[in-house]
């Protein structure tokens, strides 16, 4: 017999157990921080129409979305014509979960609150190309908040992505770094090094690869973009001389952007979401960089990313989209929001050695078999353990406690119960220490008790 493949697809993974309680823990975690924040979940279909994604990712992201082909009648009438991309597919995969919050804004208004704070975590799909910490399908951790324009908004959307952070260990103001700029800011930035408004677009693609290609890289890109060479070196020069702290970066831009009403509109929001932000989590790891992008075109005024320490690309990010609802309710509604990228920072986390010895879902002891005449008993005693709210596995048939141990071991199982006839006639049993090899003998009917107060 011929053996298939089954390896999942590229850029797509199988969770075994120990990938899956991983994943479980730091999601429970995100959704206690977002619930604590007062956001509320919200679930939306893998599906859409290919009109709502389009449009709204810049020239990258609509080549990366996934698109869905047309059934039955409908596609044979395109093969049989004049089959294009555009005509074969009409909806895709969701390529994140703002789009679609846009949506559900502007479907229901009339039935969400004033304002609309809400969190999602679900996967989305990218037709992009795999790589250590990218994948096609992921999860994305986003909170939103839809229907205010005050720099409140960011500042609890930051707060609560750092404190997620924090919770999950990631600790001290030098172990993540949370980058923040301003739509309005980069565009004045631009304006001022000469660059043309139609070519803005363009040039902001290429600085957004900063990152990934280096300064000089971007300058050539820029070059290569249309941008005049004079004006793409005065952009990237005064990146080079800008400061590093937050209060100088703002005199600085202040004085840069001094003829541009709408730079200055955008360094005092900055200074706002400093402000506000002063008290919460976010706060000693908030630095303005005044070449930060963030590629994707929805974005209208601040925008913010993740940086890790030692890791290479973001672990989540945001920012104001105050225009994206508006392009399917027909008005303007002001929205900000963030996401956290679950595989990044499970990827960060294992790297570290940041998850608990013990996760929330582990068996936390195995009862061992002796012989058949005692699976009555342990089946009974498990049965008790259970009750007292202990996560007990069974060895599924008797075999030497060598064998039963290793089993043990490989579900990261700490304690086992022995239960032989010894044991059961003379009331005691043995508990075992898997990781110490101590080993004690406890009454029978204690033994729930003994247990919990080391397993809970």
């Amino acid at each position: 017999m011929t053996k298939s493949n089954t390896s999942p697809l590229s850029g797509t993974r199988d969770f075994l157990a120990i990938d899956v309680l991983k994943r479980a823990y730091v999601i429970k975690t995100i959704e206690r921080v977002y619930q604590g924040f007062g956001f509320e979940p919200l679930e939306t279909p893998a599906i859409e129409r290919l009109e709502t994604l389009l449009g709204k990712y810049g020239e990258e992201g609509d080549q990366l979305i996934f698109r869905i082909m047309k059934r039955g009648e409908k596609l044979t009438r395109v093969v049989e014509s004049q089959p294009t991309e555009d005509r074969l597919a009409d909806s895709g995969l969701r390529y994140d979960l703002t789009v679609p919050l846009a949506r559900v804004a502007a479907e229901y208004q009339a039935r969400l609150p004033r304002y609309f704070k809400r969190y999602q975590i679900q996967p989305v799909f990218r037709a992009d190309r795999p790589a250590k910490g990218r994948f096609r399908e992921f999860i994305q951790c986003d909170l939103d908040v839809v229907g205010s324009t005050c720099m409140t908004v960011e500042a609890e959307v930051l707060n609560a992505a750092a404190e997620v952070l924090n919770r999950l260990g990631f600790e001290g103001t030098s172990s993540f770094t949370i980058r923040l700029n301003h739509r309005a800011v980069l565009r004045s930035l631009m304006h001022v090094a000469g660059i043309d408004s139609q070519l803005e677009e363009s040039a902001l693609v290429a600085v957004d690869k900063l990152d990934k290609i280096g300064l000089d890289a971007v300058h050539a890109e820029l070059i290569e973009r249309g941008v005049p060479r004079a004006s793409a070196a005065q952009l990237i020069n005064r990146l080079k001389e800008a400061p590093e702290e937050n209060a100088e970066m703002l005199g600085w831009l202040r004085a840069l952007l001094t003829s541009s009403a709408e730079g200055l509109k955008g360094v005092a929001d900055l200074e706002n979401v400093l402000r506000y932000a002063s008290s919460g989590a976010a706060a000693p790891h908030l630095r303005i960089d005044p070449y930060l992008a963030r590629g994707l075109s929805y974005y209208t005024g601040p925008i913010f990313e993740v940086a890790v320490e030692n890791y290479s690309g973001s672990v989540g990010g945001g920012g104001r989209y105050d225009d994206l609802i508006g392009m399917f309710s027909g008005r303007k509604i002001p929205a900000c929001g963030f996401s956290l990228g679950l595989e990044r920072i499970l990827l960060i986390m294992e790297e570290q050695a940041l998850f608990p010895t013990q996760l929330a879902g582990q068996p936390q002891v195995l009862l061992t078999l002796f012989d058949e005449e005692t699976i009555p008993a342990v089946l009974e005693l498990a049965t008790r353990l259970r009750q007292s709210g202990i996560r007990v596995d069974v060895y599924p048939e008797p075999a030497k406690y060598g064998k039963q141990f290793k089993y043990a071991d490989q579900r990261s199982i700490r304690w086992a119960v022995l239960m032989s006839p010894r044991e059961l006639e003379s009331g005691s049993l043995v508990v075992k220490d898997l990781v110490s090899g101590d080993q004690q003998e406890v009454e029978i009917g204690s033994v729930p008790e003994w247990l919990a107060e080391r397993v809970i």
